[in-house]
């Protein structure tokens, strides 16, 4: 399509958004647009409709198709509505949870989205005020719904927003439903066909009793209880950033045993501006800054947190020399599972059936750590729909002990379907605890677990590509890597690529392929080298990025080497990067 053609059909689509049936906030908006000179923002507010994504819908606020708005909020609950009256007509009353986090807008789609589900004549449990989104997951489970909404646009940056649409068992959709749901929605295509005049009477406000028991049943997970006691005056930092973690995990620290946790008060105040940082992403360092400052003022053992919407995690630990670093994703995967699963076989508590689960693109080291211990490690694509598939899958057949994904997200539990902050912080205090207990940190203990299972590094990178243009190199990205794949990475040859696109892997050393067994193809590369080197290559289902993953291997032959290893293998990385033509 030629530039005229486009901008034909984004005005086209732009016009009717002029008519009698949008407000009229909404049609200023729309005609500044087509007035303006300048037709960028035209065409990037209407080029395209916003789709569910490996995180639901997600886009930036604004009058528009391609914006997150009340109608386009609308149009995806009204078709989600349909979809839940053709699928469980023989109930004699559909359910529904509907939270939402802090950000602007958030309120206001939530109780929109709750206006149309009871307009549709389905009950509505809306929650009272800013939630986490693992509580969302919770309320659907213990409710007994049939679906649920968290709008939210989790870590993203304040002008963005979010819809996470859930299935009856507390997970975000996978197939058939999410693409049978993007059916409905699309079949509406007017505005006049969403019924925004709500059902008052269907709508139930949760809040204070559900809190409760969710946190009730997360301090089921503790495996130390008399340790945290023990420790309950260890020293631990925690920030919401903003964000719902407000609501509930300062409540769960304290009903675990620990009674000295700091406030940083400033980023206590909930707030969709997210005032005192540039994004609201405990996997950057300047989003933890206030909460490490906080800690060297008070001599803290840790600093914990969470993102807007409390369900992705954030840990500073102390090195050898008391200063405070970051820990990855990966890390805190990896930690929390040799954790749970140490304590397991301690406790003598296995009996064969247990499992984990980790995402394709997180750590290696996490498999080992499993079978060392003979436990079952399941791989499955980003985004903890897909753990919680895994974890449907095995529902009668064996015992899940968690699962995580290097993007901060871990599942300690099998009553959330969703990553959880709220469990994972209580987690990695007890484990810290625990640490303390045995004369160590959790640096101390990470590299233990180096040492005995074997030493990676792992590093992220996100290319930002925004907008129509930045789709299309986006994919010719992905083209080129099928048609050019590397042959070497960092001066080691590579051996094998997967191709989750059409579940081919190849062995390019014996020219075998082998078929993956995964539920669907997906939009991902992975190439292997002879040094045991991981690097995968994927689209952002959410946001305007084409993201790389690379891990790599060295030897570690003492404890006391680890910084060195670590410098090592973060220039490996940048040659791997180099290698792959990504600045």
């Amino acid at each position: 399509m030629n530039n005229d053609e486009l901008l034909k059909k984004v005005t086209e689509k732009a016009t009717l958004w002029l008519g009698d049936s949008y407000d009229a906030e909404t049609r200023a908006q729309v005609k500044a647009m087509l007035d303006a000179d300048d037709k960028t923002e035209l065409i990037e507010s209407f080029y395209k409709d916003l789709e569910f994504g490996t995180g639901g819908l997600r886009g930036i606020m604004g009058a528009g198709t391609n914006r997150m708005n009340i109608y386009t909020v609308g149009a995806a609950t009204q078709g989600l509505a349909n979809y839940l009256k053709d699928t469980f007509k023989e109930l004699p009353r559909i359910s529904v949870a509907v939270g939402h986090d802090v950000r602007n807008n958030s309120r206001h789609f939530a109780e929109i989205t709750a206006n149309i589900f009871s307009a549709n004549g389905i009950k509505v449990y809306l929650f009272d005020g800013p939630c986490p989104t693992p509580e969302v997951s919770y309320a659907i489970r213990k409710l007994g719904c049939q679906s649920g909404v968290m709008v939210t646009a989790s870590h993203n940056p304040k002008e963005y927003n979010g819809y996470k649409a859930y299935w009856s068992d507390g997970a975000q959709m996978i197939a058939p439903h999410d693409v049978k749901t993007i059916e409905y929605v699309n079949a509406i295509t007017s505005v006049d066909q969403i019924k925004f005049t709500p059902n008052p009477e269907l709508i139930q406000e949760i809040g204070k009793d559900l809190d409760e028991q969710y946190l009730a049943d997360i301090h089921k997970l503790s495996l130390n209880p008399e340790i945290d006691r023990k420790h309950h005056d260890m020293k631990i930092v925690y920030t919401p950033i903003h964000g719902t973690g407000l609501r509930l995990m300062y409540d769960s620290l304290r009903l675990w045993g620990f009674d000295n946790v700091i406030h940083v008060e400033e980023q206590d105040v909930q707030s969709g501006d997210f005032p005192t940082v540039v994004s609201p992403n405990p996997e950057n360092s300047e989003a933890m800054a206030m909460a490490v400052a906080k800690a060297k003022e008070t001599d803290a053992s840790l600093v914990l947190a969470s993102d807007p919407d409390a369900d992705r995690v954030g840990l500073v630990v102390r090195d050898k020399n008391g200063e405070y670093q970051l820990v990855n994703g990966n890390q805190i995967c990896m930690l929390l599972l040799y954790y749970i699963i140490t304590n397991n076989v301690e406790q003598k508590r296995l009996d064969g059936s247990e499992y984990v689960v980790k995402t394709i693109v997180t750590t290696e080291t996490i498999k080992r750590i499993a079978d060392a211990n003979k436990i079952k490690c399941f791989d499955c694509y980003t985004g903890f729909k897909w753990i919680a598939d895994v974890m449907r899958n095995m529902e009668s057949i064996g015992r899940y002990l968690g699962g995580g994904e290097e993007s901060y997200g871990f599942l300690a539990e099998t009553f959330v379907r969703d990553k959880d902050s709220i469990s994972a912080n209580s987690l990695i205090a007890e484990c810290a605890a625990w640490a303390a207990d045995k004369g160590m940190n959790l640096y101390e203990l990470l590299v233990d677990i180096y040492a005995e299972y074997g030493f990676s590094r792992e590093r992220g990178v996100s290319v930002v590509r925004p907008g129509k243009s930045g789709a299309e190199e986006i994919v010719a990205m992905m083209k080129n890597f099928r048609e050019n794949p590397p042959k070497t990475l960092a001066g080691s040859r590579v051996t094998c690529i997967k191709d989750y696109a059409d579940l081919n892997c190849r062995n390019l050393i014996t020219g075998e392929i082998e078929k993956m067994n995964f539920p669907t193809t997906s939009n991902v590369l992975q190439f292997f080298t002879e040094a045991g080197d991981k690097v995968s290559v994927r689209p952002s289902g959410t946001e305007p990025k084409i993201k790389f993953y690379v891990e790599v291997r060295e030897d570690m032959p003492s404890k006391d080497k680890y910084e060195e290893i670590v410098a090592a293998a973060e220039k490996h990385i940048d040659k791997v990067l180099e290698d792959l033509g990504v600045k």
